[in-house]
C-alpha cells in the first residue's frame, strides 16, 4: 500500500490541463476512537487524482486500533499528550504540517477522487483566497430519517448559500497555512469537544479581510449516523449554546448559511407558533379572552408562512426522498427552530441581564 505523503511533483507536460504552480497539500484527519470510519476515510485519499499531499492523523488519546489504522494506510500519526478535541487536534498536526495548504478532513468523512485537486485548483487560481470549503453529499450511507434529514439539510444549506463565505467549515475545508497561522489557528482553549471553533476562526478570518469560498463541487460523503439524541446534543450543547455565546460577545450576526433572513423569522414565527398552541387550552376553556377561532386562525398564518418561508427546502426534500419524508422534515425543521430561537433567547436575556451588574461591579473595583 502506497504512503500518504507527499508524491513527486506532476509537471505540467506528464499531466495535461493541471495548474503549474500545484500547491503542497497536508491533509490533517483529528480522530478520537474513530476505528469504526477512518480507514474508509483513509483509503478514500488513498485515491485521490492529485499527487502532492501527505496525511497527518491527529489520535487525540483513542483507546481503539486508531493508531493502528493510521499506520496500516501510510499516514503520519501523532498522538495528543492529553484529550484536546478536534480543534487542538488539527492545531497540533498543522505544527506538523509540511504543505502550503491545510486540508482539514473529518474522520467520518469520504473525500472524492477528485477532491484535493478542486481544493488546489481553487488555490492555484487564486492567490488571494484564504479558505475553502465544501459540503456533505445528497447520498448519505446511514437510511434512517434522522440521519438523511440532518445530512440533506447540511447539503442543501452549502448548496444554496453565497460562494463568498464569512465562516469555515473544518469538515473538509482547506486553508493556507500562512493565514491558519497569522489567526492563530482554533480556538483549543475554549472549544475543548466537537463545536463552533472552525466557524469562530472562519469569522475572524472573513472580519480581516480574508476571502473564504464555497466551493459547492467539493461534495464529500458523511459516515455519521444520527440519532435523535446524539442530534439535539450537537444541534443545542455543540452549537446553538456557543453559537449564541459568540454572537452575544462580539455583536456580530452573519447573514451566512444557517443565519439567514428568512431563518431568523422562521425561528421567531415557531416561537409564536408554540405560544399559540400553549394559549388555545385556555382560549377554549375561557381563561382567557382571546377567542378560540381567531387564534386558530394566526396559528393557520403562521403555519402557512413557515411554508413559504421554507418552500425551497421542502421542495428539495420532495424532489430528494418523496412527499412523506418531506413532510416528517417539515417537523424536525420547525423543531429545530424552535430549540435554537429559545437557545439563543435564554442566553441573550442572561447576557443583557447580567450586563448592567457586571459593568457596576467594574466601576466599584475601580474606584476603590
Amino acid at each position: 500500500m502506497s504512503t500518504l505523503g507527499f508524491q513527486p511533483r506532476v509537471t505540467d507536460s506528464e499531466r495535461p490541463g493541471s495548474l503549474r504552480e500545484s500547491p503542497r497539500l497536508s491533509v490533517i484527519v483529528p480522530v478520537h476512537n474513530g476505528a469504526g470510519h477512518l480507514a474508509r476515510c483513509l483509503e478514500a485519499l488513498g485515491r485521490s487524482q492529485y499527487g502532492q499531499f501527505e496525511v497527518i492523523v491527529v489520535d487525540d488519546c483513542s483507546t481503539d486500533t486508531t493508531p493502528q489504522i493510521a499506520e496500516r494506510y501510510g499516514a503520519h500519526c501523532i498522538r495528543t499528550p492529553r484529550t484536546l478535541g478536534p480543534g487542538g487536534a488539527r492545531n497540533l498536526g498543522a505544527q506538523h504540517a509540511g504543505g502550503d495548504v491545510l486540508v482539514f478532513v473529518d474522520a467520518d468523512v469520504v473525500i472524492p477522487p477528485e477532491g484535493l485537486s478542486l481544493i488546489a485548483g481553487d488555490f492555484s487560481g487564486d492567490p488571494g483566497l484564504a479558505a475553502v470549503f465544501g459540503s456533505y453529499d445528497d447520498s448519505p450511507p446511514w437510511t434512517t430519517f434522522i440521519s438523511q434529514y440532518k445530512n440533506l439539510m447540511h447539503h442543501y444549506v452549502h448548496q444554496v448559500s453565497n460562494e463568498s463565505a464569512a465562516t469555515f467549515w473544518a469538515g473538509c475545508g482547506a486553508m493556507r497555512k500562512s493565514v491558519f497561522e497569522e489567526h492563530g489557528g482554533f480556538d483549543a482553549a475554549r472549544y475543548t469537544v466537537p463545536s463552533i471553533e472552525d466557524i469562530a476562526l472562519g469569522l475572524d478570518i472573513a472580519r480581516a479581510g480574508g476571502r473564504i469560498r464555497l466551493d459547492k463541487r467539493l461534495a464529500v460523503k458523511h459516515l455519521k449516523r444520527w440519532t435523535v439524541r446524539n442530534l439535539l446534543r450537537a444541534d443545542i450543547l455543540c452549537r446553538a449554546v456557543p453559537w449564541s455565546q459568540l454572537i452575544l460577545s462580539t455583536r456580530h450576526l452573519p447573514r451566512d448559511l444557517n443565519l439567514t433572513y428568512a431563518s431568523r423569522v422562521s425561528s421567531l414565527l415557531v416561537g409564536l407558533l408554540v405560544a399559540a398552541c400553549v394559549l388555545l387550552p385556555f382560549s377554549l376553556g375561557g381563561m382567557v379572552r382571546i377567542r378560540p377561532l381567531p387564534l386558530l386562525g394566526v396559528m393557520a398564518l403562521i403555519c402557512l408562512l413557515l411554508l413559504w418561508l421554507n418552500r425551497d427546502v421542502y421542495r428539495f426534500f420532495a424532489r430528494k426522498r418523496g412527499c412523506w419524508f418531506a413532510a416528517q422534515a417539515v417537523v424536525a425543521h420547525w423543531a429545530y427552530y424552535l430549540y435554537s430561537g429559545m437557545t439563543f433567547a435564554v442566553f441573550a436575556v442572561m447576557h443583557f441581564v447580567r450586563l448592567p451588574f457586571s459593568s457596576a461591579g467594574r466601576a466599584s473595583v475601580g474606584s476603590s
